[in-house]
């Protein structure tokens, strides 16, 4: 049964193609080149403040000191878009407060490292952001029109619903890409939990149900390994700087992409499956994937089934469709038995788990799978809607990992 509630703001994320000629992509190039040499120099004049004075605090409005000090030393980057310039600011003052929060977290216990923010090699950093849509930018007649840039052709092959907040511009190896976020308001259906379902992800099954089912995801990495190891080995012969070095760097990077792609279309449909399959509400282990990475045995293959990206995809999916993901207690999960409680101790090269006490005999992952439901069931866990680590600061549910934002008003003192 479904009953409609009351409505909910989302930010959704509409990724589209762009084609722009060899005069827009020297633009586009350009801008992402000043826009990474700024973000260093910002960083470099934060360092250097702090040595001067140690009791100096990194906050907004000491970045935006420094920012109008770079430009007065240097007129070229207000080529940059106003609001761009923003947005870099706006992205070493988030690597700084993560800074803090880490530190704060190390000294509460947790074994992280602080990472404090490094400078951006030309690698790292591949897009420039338009933080408010004020009309720098905008769609006719299938062109997209960007101040300072120019007008380039654009691949929309769907309408963006709502209204369209930012704009970031995005290379990616020799593509060009640009995302619009887009507020909307829906009413989510009221779902009656019915038929909850436990989900176990593991490196055998990619997830396995409570219900008996298993998906095995396909190894695109494994497909496309000799490929990327070769270019690898191509990039790592040529000199650094030199154009040949470039150009196998792209052809790496365009190996790497497909990879991702396909990772990233196979979850979509498997979450949208899942979403739409006659479930009612999920229950999922609470993991902490850079911990578990660091067992360097298993590290590679942890990142390649992308746990992190799949339970963010299901989260926003079920949250739109009034389902609730419950994250549980992920200890023991594998090791205690789903019919008397039992736990044993076993190897991850055991897939059977044949319990000693009452003889249950079972698969693994399935086990584990019953025992986060009733986890989950029994109230043990925090109830996400998205789930902490991804719902906006706006309570906004976002389609896309990566959301920009930024506080707009202040792009005009820049």
């Amino acid at each position: 049964m479904q009953n409609k509630i009351g409505s909910m703001e989302t930010m959704c994320a509409y990724k589209f193609r762009i084609y722009p000629d060899a005069k827009r992509q020297k633009a586009i190039d350009d801008s992402i080149s000043m826009s990474q040499r700024l973000y260093n120099k910002l960083l470099e004049k934060t360092i250097e403040a702090h040595k001067k004075n140690p009791s100096s605090k990194i906050s907004r409005r000491a970045i935006n000191q420094f920012l109008n000090e770079i430009i007065k030393e240097d007129k070229s980057y207000l080529q940059l878009y106003a609001h761009v310039r923003v947005d870099i600011r706006n992205r070493l003052l988030k690597a700084y407060q993560n800074f803090f929060r880490r530190c704060h977290q190390k000294k509460s216990g947790a074994k992280i490292k602080a990472g404090f923010p490094r400078f951006k090699s030309k690698d790292k950093f591949n897009s420039i952001t338009h933080i408010e849509n004020n009309g720098s930018f905008r769609i006719e007649k299938g062109r997209l029109r960007v101040s300072k840039i120019g007008t380039l052709r654009i691949e929309q092959h769907r309408n963006i619903v709502g209204n369209v907040k930012t704009m970031t511009i995005k290379k990616e190896g020799k593509e060009y890409y640009v995302i619009f976020t887009a507020e909307q308001i829906i009413n989510p259906p009221k779902v009656e939990d019915i038929n909850p379902v436990g989900i176990d992800m593991g490196l055998n099954n990619f997830i396995a149900l409570s219900d008996g089912q298993t998906i095995q995801k396909p190894r695109f990495f494994k497909q496309k390994a000799k490929k990327i190891a070769r270019w690898q080995r191509v990039v790592a012969r040529r000199n650094k700087g030199s154009k040949r070095r470039n150009k196998a760097k792209l052809h790496l990077q365009k190996e790497w992409q497909s990879v991702t792609n396909q990772s990233n279309d196979f979850m979509h449909k498997l979450s949208e499956k899942l979403v739409h399959g006659g479930y009612t509400s999920f229950a999922v282990e609470s993991l902490s994937i850079q911990n578990m990475v660091k067992n360097h045995r298993l590290a590679q293959s942890i990142q390649n089934v992308s746990w992190n990206r799949f339970m963010q995809m299901l989260s926003y999916k079920a949250e739109s469709a009034g389902m609730k993901v419950i994250k549980v207690d992920a200890r023991n999960t594998t090791k205690e038995c789903s019919d008397c409680g039992n736990i044993m101790n076993m190897s991850l090269s055991e897939r059977e788990y044949i319990c000693d006490k009452c003889g249950l005999q079972i698969d693994r992952d399935i086990n584990a799978s019953i025992n986060i439901l009733k986890r989950g069931r029994a109230g043990l866990a925090r109830t996400y809607a998205q789930g902490d680590s991804v719902r906006l600061q706006q309570g906004a549910t976002a389609k896309e990992l990566r959301t920009y934002s930024a506080i707009a008003g202040e792009a005009n003192d820049l």
